[in-house]
């Protein structure tokens, strides 16, 4: 199959998030299944001026927004160690910026027509280019009007018939809705602009567009696919997914163990696998004391947190949880994230005032990131919903037993240490169902009394190393998925034939 991945990010062009990761693993691994991949994404001014080669394909595109028609240009790159091309849309009045969505916390006022702009020639560039395209996989409110376009205004156009879309949705949360008149601006008829399809309480809202036109849509966990079917997790979609939920499945993002993977890994002090974690961890635990001014103290408990510092990642629960601690238990903290301003002011309070306790890097730093899985011993993740997550799958390679709050992706890839899941050798980390300081300070309590039992949690870290998040097997997942659409997409135009 030959499929087009069209995504506002992708590692190492552009990236704000998981999404990122996520583009720039799949079509790799999709490659190495034996299928043709390529992407496509706006041509950000980091992403042309971050050090990877490119050529220019001498491909011009012509878009109609609203009433005007605007030029752009295609580049052409690669994703790094494969043969995966990246096809940038270069359009320098919407893209050659210094950020990618806004600034000073404020999203640019001209969102909605820079990703018109975009979707429109990711369509455009697929009859300019020899692609043969079967799957179009567009990913979040960014790429939402491609489906509409493939329904509406490419249909009976030669070479696009065929062509099945999949729409992924990575944060339901961020839906990209704009006043009702940037409806001008996509070139679709004003009868779409209803509550079935692209309004949204008087809004246009380009996610519930991607939900509604794609002939097949999915998320980043089967759990999280359940969850965003009722309130509050829907978002105000649940109706919309509910009646599409025959089309709605879940997919666990996988991990690139080329890039985590602990034996390998270059910015750890000390390597380390399965066979030899108890000294490599400990000596990478060594390690990220010295550098971030902990004490070195083996025996205590070292809780890393890696994320941004907002409500919905539960740092409101985390933040209690820490106050209270630093002056009653035993356990040091590394913090590692940016995020609301409340919370980088409690958090470096607590590192100046707890040094001994707490560190805390209000930045981010991937080697460090890297360093913080590496040297902790419990690695925790609160979240109030959670689509997925990578950082409990990078925890579980790396030895530090996640401690999660059982919501979306958390569920589907951590199994609560109990009697019977030590039993049968399952176990891989704690969790918790209630968003409340309590439980989580329970089960941070029951990780830490596990800890200091060295042969049970010994069996934990083995387990959740042996585990398998790898893209391979994700893939192989989006491939019946591809696979399964496409069939239902070409039926009626065989039957037609025949």
């Amino acid at each position: 199959m030959n499929i087009l991945l069209a995504a506002s990010e992708a590692v190492p062009f552009a990236k704000t998030g998981g999404l990122a990761d996520v583009v720039a693993a799949l079509p790799v691994a999709l490659e190495r299944l034996g299928h043709r991949a390529v992407v496509f994404l706006p041509g950000y001014r980091g992403a042309l001026n971050g050090g990877q080669p490119l050529e220019q394909t001498q491909v011009r595109i012509s878009v109609p927004i609203g009433s005007k028609t605007v030029e752009g240009t295609l580049l052409k790159s690669r994703l790094p160690d494969s043969q995966v091309d990246v096809y940038f849309v270069q359009q320098d009045e919407y893209y050659l910026r210094d950020e990618l969505y806004g600034v000073n916390g404020s999203d640019y006022i001209d969102n909605c027509e820079r990703f018109v702009f975009f979707c429109r020639a990711v369509l455009e560039a697929v009859r300019q280019l020899p692609l043969r395209v079967d799957v179009v996989h567009a990913h979040d409110w960014q790429t939402g009007l491609i489906p509409a376009y493939l329904k509406i205004a490419y249909r009976g156009l030669p070479g696009y018939e065929q062509i099945a879309s999949l729409f992924t949705i990575h944060n339901l949360a961020y839906q990209g809705t704009f006043w009702h008149w940037d409806m001008l601006l996509t070139g679709l008829d004003w009868k779409y602009f209803n509550w079935h399809q692209m309004e949204f309480y008087g809004k246009l809202n380009l996610m519930k567009t991607g939900l509604v036109f794609a002939d097949a849509i999915n998320t980043v966990s089967p759990r999280y696919a359940e969850e965003i079917q009722n309130a509050p997790l829907g978002c105000g979609l649940e109706g919309v997914l509910q009646q599409r939920r025959e089309v709605l499945s879940g997919i666990v993002n996988g991990v690139d163990y080329r890039i985590w993977d602990p034996a390998t890994d270059p910015h750890l002090p000390k390597n380390y696998d399965e066979r030899s974690v108890v000294e490599g961890k400990a000596a990478c635990k060594a390690a990220l004391q010295a550098e971030l001014g902990l004490p070195s103290a083996p025996d205590v408990p070292l809780v890393g947190l890696i994320g941004r510092l907002v409500d919905q990642k539960g740092i409101d629960l985390v933040a209690e949880v820490v106050q209270d601690w630093v002056r009653s238990n035993d356990v040091q903290w590394v913090i590692l994230g940016t995020g609301e301003a409340r919370y980088h002011q409690l958090f470096a309070t607590l590192a100046e005032r707890f040094p001994q306790k707490v560190a805390a890097r209000l930045a981010f730093s991937e080697p460090l990131a890297h360093r913080i899985e590496a040297g902790a011993d419990i690695f925790l993740m609160p979240s109030r919903f959670e689509p997925c997550g990578l950082n409990q799958l990078y925890s579980l390679k790396y030895g530090a037993v996640p401690v999660v709050r059982g919501t979306g992706g958390l569920v589907d890839t951590i199994t609560d240490t109990t009697p019977q899941s030590l039993a049968d050798g399952t176990a891989t980390g704690f969790s918790f169902r209630e968003t409340e300081v309590l439980a989580l300070a329970e089960t941070l309590r029951r990780a830490i009394n596990t800890y200091r039992q060295a042969d049970t949690w010994r069996q934990i870290v083995a387990n959740g190393m042996r585990q398998d998040w790898s893209w391979g097997r994700s893939a192989q997942q989006y491939v019946q998925l591809y696979q399964s659409t496409l069939t239902r997409v070409r039926a009626p135009l065989i039957a037609e034939r025949v």
